[in-house]
């Protein structure tokens, strides 16, 4: 039996499903992302997209695609933001404030070169993605 994470959006007229372990976790720095999360830093929960899905509210999830890259999506209801799928990857950005039960173990900072918050935790800080990604696959010093 897979593992069920269930979660909301900030008022709970959208319900989520997350299954299986997430592919990846960490924090990323990009200008983007920061922007979008109203943070300096911007924690990630990657699941397999067809792990994801939304249980409750499908009508209340509103779309926003700033590039091609990245469909975030929101609650229409309350604004509350619920995840991004970034179709080039295959994965949804379930946020991991979304689903409380899952236990968040970051494993890399990604955009680092972009970081407004630097963060001495000892993880590989990656100067945009891992190669593996399409990134450069870059470290920068902590």
């Amino acid at each position: 039996m897979s593992k069920i994470q269930k979660g909301t959006c900030f008022c709970g007229a959208v319900e989520i499903e997350a299954s299986g372990e997430p592919e990846a976790m960490g924090y990323c720095h990009c200008e983007s992302c920061r922007s979008w999360s109203a943070g300096p830093v911007n924690a990630f929960t990657l699941f397999k997209n067809e792990n994801v899905k939304v249980t409750k509210g499908q009508e209340h999830v509103g779309h926003f695609k700033k590039t091609e890259r990245s469909d975030r999506q929101y609650c229409t209801e309350c604004g509350g933001h619920l995840m991004t799928y970034h179709p080039h990857w295959g994965l949804m950005d379930v946020y991991a404030a979304t689903i409380p039960g899952q236990t968040f173990t970051p494993g890399v900072h990604v955009n680092y070169a972009e970081t407004v918050l630097p963060m001495k935790d000892g993880l590989p800080k990656m100067k945009d993605f891992p190669s593996e990604l399409g990134g450069s696959g870059e470290s920068v010093p902590e």
